[in-house]
């Protein structure tokens, strides 16, 4: 199957990537820049990524849009908390219907690009936390894609009841090179190693058993 792969250049649409590449032909990759404090450092991975795959890759500016949504992830990294990775702390990082978003958008672009699936790295241990990572968001965004495109497109959602430590042993068996990955939702050189999607991320290579390549300032 052709595919458009949503690339974020984090662990998981990493993962995504790869897997994809594997097992359908990519037409291209796609990263949204909507204004995160980690943007430069996060989309810097996925371009490292696509070309290390010779896979096409599309950058798309969503600044404009996201001056006009309300999330800690928008507004500067003093704003992150630090906390565990609970519902109190990251429910403030929520962008929006940040998936809506992007797969609306993805959609044309991977209609014009001929392709007949979309590939989103959604997966189990989102579900409580982001409503537009939840099974059911995804299956009823499926159906307004498919209905909406000529194409009859599709989303497929690989780990969509996978944990993040099985996305990262599924990574190290694609041969994913987790060090050009990025995580941090403060956007430093170095990961800090305290906010809550680094605290998940070196949980996740903990439970996996597999060597954690990042640098954490703590």
């Amino acid at each position: 199957m052709k595919v458009a792969v949503l690339l974020s250049g984090g662990l998981d649409s990493t993962t995504a990537l790869h897997w994809a590449h594997r097992h359908h032909e990519v037409v291209c990759a796609l990263s949204f820049d909507y204004g995160s404090n980690h943007a430069a450092r996060e989309l810097a991975c996925a371009r490292w990524q696509a070309e290390l795959l010779g896979v096409p890759y599309h950058e798309i500016d969503l600044r404009s849009i996201s001056a006009h949504l309300q999330s800690a992830l928008l507004s500067g990294a003093d704003a992150i908390p630090t906390a565990d990775y609970a519902e109190d702390n990251l429910r403030q990082t929520v962008v929006p219907f940040r998936n809506g978003i992007f797969l609306a958008i993805a959609a044309g672009i991977a209609e014009s690009n001929k392709a007949e699936g979309i590939v989103i790295a959604a997966h189990g241990g989102d579900h409580a936390l982001y409503p537009d990572c939840r099974e059911d968001f995804m299956a009823a965004m499926a159906s307004a894609i498919s209905l909406g495109t000529y194409a009859g497109l599709q989303i497929l959602r690989p780990f969509i009841t996978n944990t993040k430590a099985e996305i990262t042993a599924i990574g190290a068996a694609l041969g994913v090179d987790f060090a050009h990955t990025y995580s941090c939702y403060c956007g430093r050189e170095q990961h800090c190693g305290q906010c809550a999607t680094c605290r998940e991320r070196r949980e996740s290579f903990a439970s996996a058993g597999i060597p954690d390549p990042t640098e954490y300032e703590s």
